[in-house]
């Protein structure tokens, strides 16, 4: 029998009136919303020492337990995966991670990921800050988003760059493809936290949420959407997806942040398999030598065939 946990949480003023499920999956940040119906429809959630329905609704000081799976320890495994690497020394490696693959192990991906191929390449030479599941992982990119990334081979390395990224002195630049005609230049400064009701979204947000800035630049326009530069002054996840759907300029082949109705996602659906969205250049100062560096890859192929589409039906 699989081994559960018990929780118990107390409802406050602000959560008077919610439905049972949603202040569930507000409240427990590892909770989407229909994990937290899934919950109550089996029986394994109460109110006040009672079973309710997933529809009732809170009161003041009421006192909810729920129960739920607990989680399957997990550790990072070497595999031999190829990796794109374009620099490497004795304290950092630079990788140009493919679309589709995820940075770390997870709920769902607990193989094939670029810290598995990394272990195989690296050994044991990566920091231990991040623990057996993100061994050496200084900063991440989405699944769907492809680009540079950079990781430590040493705590000294990793604890330099983790204060670099913390003081905004990386700089994190990014090419899409962006739905619709944006304006020239145009920078966002909107707080991004976890979405109120589906929490494995991000949404834009003033409560629990943090600063978030995405400064924008149209590299080329066409009938029905943009080329467009991101560079990060913060780094939120998802940010960019979010800031510019936000914008109703959803990034080409996003269905999260996005919609699979538009026509733009549906003519490049077996083309663009997510967001089009890639991490072409990195800038960091070297944690060793104090050398100032420059990175950059080249977009990928599939971003490239769509951009060659779009200039045609310009």
């Amino acid at each position: 029998m699989t081994e559960q946990i018990k929780k118990t949480l107390t409802t406050e003023m602000d959560d008077i009136g919610k439905r049972l499920d949603v202040f569930l999956s507000e409240t427990e940040e590892e909770l989407t919303r229909s994990q937290a119906q899934k919950l109550l429809s089996d029986g394994l959630v109460s109110v006040n020492g009672v079973t309710v329905a997933k529809n009732y609704k809170i009161r003041k000081d009421d006192i909810v337990e729920f129960y739920y799976p607990a989680p399957v320890p997990c550790r990072a495994e070497a595999e031999n995966i190829p990796i794109d690497i374009i620099f490497e020394d004795d304290d950092i490696i630079v990788v140009n991670k493919p679309k589709g693959m995820v940075v770390h192990p997870a709920a769902g991906n607990y193989t094939g990921t670029l810290v598995s191929a990394l272990l195989y390449h690296c050994g044991e030479r990566l920091s231990a800050i991040g623990g057996v599941i993100r061994p050496g992982i200084v900063h991440r990119i989405d699944k769907d988003t492809s680009g540079l990334l950079v990781v430590a081979k040493n705590d000294a390395a990793h604890l330099s760059l983790s204060e670099q990224i913390k003081d905004h002195k990386v700089s994190r630049i990014y090419h899409a493809i962006a739905i619709g005609k944006t304006d020239w230049n145009f920078t966002v400064d909107l707080p991004i936290g976890r979405h109120p009701v589906d929490r494995k979204k991000m949404a834009v947000i003033e409560k629990n949420s943090k600063n978030a800035i995405t400064h924008v630049s149209v590299l080329e326009q066409f009938s029905s959407a943009s080329y467009i530069r991101c560079e990060l002054e913060t780094g939120r996840t998802h940010q960019i997806r979010v800031h510019l759907s936000h914008k109703n300029h959803p990034l080409l082949g996003d269905l999260i942040y996005g919609s699979p109705k538009l026509p733009l996602n549906q003519k490049f659906a077996g083309m663009s398999q997510g967001q089009c969205l890639h991490a072409k250049e990195l800038l960091l100062t070297h944690p060793k030598t104090g050398e100032a560096m420059h990175f950059v890859c080249d977009i990928p192929p599939y971003f490239t065939k769509i951009l060659e589409t779009l200039r045609k039906t310009n």
